[in-house]
């Protein structure tokens, strides 16, 4: 028989262990100072925390007693993540731990502020992802810059976009340079959640990590998780050929290169804002070079350094997610709720994560608001002042 705190929710445990990258349940109970058989039965579900060790709990993770008792977040939809195969398991499971989350904050917000209604048609007319070729994925990219009128020319800010369509999109520093962006369906709106990371972050790769994710959400809402698991190399190629006809659509962009080489690239690249490398792959899908000469673009671009910064990089400002940030700014300005309901009430995490996922900026939770009181005047009349003959009186103007 299940004993301890009624309610509590194992899977909840897990979730916060991994959103503070703490490996093992081993580790958890020695910050804890309790047998690690304990931690194990509570993430199992077999027992439940007493109240004690739940507030230990609470205490260890930053989060509120009462996260643990509320459901996971979850979805029943896949997490398409990028990450190179040498990305550490915590990582991998932090990142999965902040999807949920942002997921979590972005079902809160929508209690009170309507988000953009998702436009994201079906384009796969009936088609799966197995049966996707090269040239389907090009026509899927076409008819919806159509869509979504954004012409033929370079789609500047995908960020922007992505929020226009109805997709929430969190921006956070992942701590490693081996994670991407992530996407993920939610549950309950069907809405598609995208995570991006901030690391090792330019525009060039800002837009092309967008766009790959934007290609999970349109070419991939159906797959299942053995699916992702089975054909992850060719999902993720899918996404990625998506990305690169989606920025460089083959009627416009292959006509405004001006020669192969990686001066013609850098050149197109200040009006495309697409990276040199993704520009060489770009030609080589399309077959306007061949293999061999795109091998030596490659070449050259590594004897040049660019392999880790190329020309231009540092020029631009990367653009962020804003949604959840002034949905946020809206529910507390319009006096609907104050921080301090929000945390109490609404979110169990701490602030500092809600913060870092909203793009909120560091100590938003703990700014104070002023209370800010409406005086009127008296309406007895006895009590008014005589102002016939004694000018105009003039109201303050709002400053």
């Amino acid at each position: 028989m299940r004993v301890g705190t009624p309610g509590f929710v194992p899977e909840r445990l897990a979730e916060a262990r991994a959103a503070r990258r703490i490996l093992s349940m081993t580790e958890l109970a020695r910050m804890l100072g309790v047998n690690p058989s304990a931690v194990s039965r509570w993430e199992s579900g077999t027992h439940a925390p007493d109240s004690e060790a739940l507030t230990d709990l609470a205490r260890e993770l930053r989060v509120r007693r009462e996260y643990f008792l509320r459901p996971v977040h979850g979805s029943a939809h896949p997490m398409f993540s990028r990450s190179l195969a040498s990305a550490l398991k915590r990582d991998t499971s932090y990142q999965d731990s902040q999807m949920q989350w942002l997921q979590e904050i972005s079902a809160i917000v929508q209690h009170y502020v309507d988000l953009p209604e998702i436009d994201i048609p079906d384009v796969m007319n009936g088609l799966t992802y197995k049966q996707l070729r090269d040239e389907d994925i090009e026509g899927i990219t076409q008819d919806l810059r159509s869509h979504w009128k954004l012409g033929q020319g370079p789609c500047t800010d995908v960020v922007a976009l992505l929020e226009r369509i109805g997709c929430v999109v969190g921006s956070i520093e992942m701590g490693t340079t081996k994670l991407d962006g992530l996407c993920s369906w939610s549950r309950e709106e069907e809405r598609p959640h995208i995570l991006l990371a901030s690391d090792k972050m330019s525009l060039p790769r800002r837009q092309m990590d967008a766009a790959h994710e934007l290609g999970h959400a349109v070419l991939h809402k159906q797959v299942t998780h053995e699916q992702l698991k089975v054909d992850l190399k060719e999902i993720e190629r899918q996404a990625f050929r998506f990305a690169s006809a989606f920025l460089m659509p083959e009627t416009t962009y292959v006509h405004e290169v001006p020669h192969y080489s990686l001066a013609g690239l850098l050149a197109v690249k200040e009006r495309w804002r697409v990276s040199v490398k993704a520009q060489i792959r770009r030609l080589r899908d399309l077959d306007v070079i061949p293999d061999h000469h795109g091998t030596q673009l490659y070449k050259s671009y590594s004897a040049n350094g660019w392999n880790k910064e190329e020309p231009m990089d540092r020029e631009w400002p990367i653009p962020e997610p804003c949604h959840l940030r002034d949905a946020l700014n809206l529910i507390v300005d319009s006096g609907t709720r104050t921080r301090a309901d929000l945390l109490s009430v609404e979110f169990t995490m701490h602030p500092g994560d809600i913060e870092n996922l909203a793009g909120l900026p560091t100590g938003w939770f703990n700014k104070r608001q002023a209370s800010v009181i409406q005086l009127s005047l008296k309406s007895d009349p006895l009590n008014q002042p005589a102002t016939e003959g004694f000018g105009e009186v003039l109201p303050f103007v709002k400053r």
